[in-house]
């Protein structure tokens, strides 16, 4: 299809192929050392179905809030257990982190997906008291925009969220149109404008979108559309491709955390 080669990551990026095995394996260690020191809830239920549970990582300490941390992959794959090692920004600033996984398509539709995450920020907020910030990659920056949407988020969780940081997001779903993944998604011109949150107007909640300056120019325009569209901060991280613009995550002192933060 015509936007397969502007849409695909891996294939433009070298040693792109090691990153999930990579991910996977730094995740399940960081995840056993945690459920060692009993800072780890892991698959909290959120809806019906094995995919449908979020793990909940602890800070050592009282937590000061909680992050949720929306995974990519195209809504196709991956699950929460490739990305706890994240996690440990937000956590050593004293933060819980709360990682959904979600059913992907073609088994559902991403209309479907946008109201899981909505019922698993719902059952994250139900876990803890105190502020929400949500961040996702990617499709997950997809996810956690569309939260910012009002209808998504009852009223007394929408209230507590401080910041939403959609990472290198899709913003405007209408030209997977034109890719040879649409026959998963199956969306058509109505549904795609229906899922895009760069056609949407926000809530009042402070959003930064951000993206790696060594993106696909797909993805540097994707960002741009939500960043104009909603009048919000906008970060091009230089020297950041698709895969390693999340690594600031997982360090406590980077910009990525302090700004997700508001530190």
């Amino acid at each position: 299809m015509k936007l397969d080669d502007a849409y695909a990551n891996i294939p433009h990026i070298p040693g792109g192929e090691d990153y999930p095995p990579t991910w996977e394996a730094a995740a399940e260690e960081f995840r056993a050392a945690l459920q060692d020191a009993g800072r780890l809830r892991a698959g909290i239920s959120y809806g019906p179905g094995p995919r449908q549970a979020l793990d909940l990582l602890l800070p050592d300490g009282p937590a000061n809030g909680i992050c949720l941390f929306v995974h990519g992959g195209y809504w196709l794959k991956f699950h929460r257990h490739f990305w706890s090692h994240f996690a440990a920004g937000p956590l050593a600033r004293g933060w819980a982190v709360a990682i959904p996984s979600y059913d992907l398509c073609p088994d559902v539709r991403i209309a479907d997906i946008t109201a899981q995450i909505a019922r698993a920020t719902r059952c994250a907020a139900a876990q803890l008291d105190g502020p929400m910030v949500l961040a996702g990659h990617s499709a997950g920056g997809h996810l956690v925009g569309r939260m910012c949407v009002p209808g998504q988020l009852p009223a007394n969780v929408l209230a507590r969220v401080q910041h939403v940081m959609p990472i290198s997001p899709l913003a405007d779903l209408r030209p997977l149109l034109q890719t040879s993944m649409n026959e998963q998604f199956r969306l058509d011109e109505a549904t795609a404008i229906a899922e895009s949150p760069a056609l949407m107007q926000p809530a009042p909640v402070p959003v930064t979108v951000w993206v790696g300056g060594e993106e696909r120019p797909a993805f540097l325009d994707q960002a741009r559309w939500l960043a104009e569209a909603w009048g919000c901060d906008h970060v091009v991280a230089a020297g950041k491709h698709h895969l390693n613009v999340i690594d600031g995550l997982a360090d406590p002192d980077s910009r990525m955390v302090k700004t997700l933060l508001n530190i």
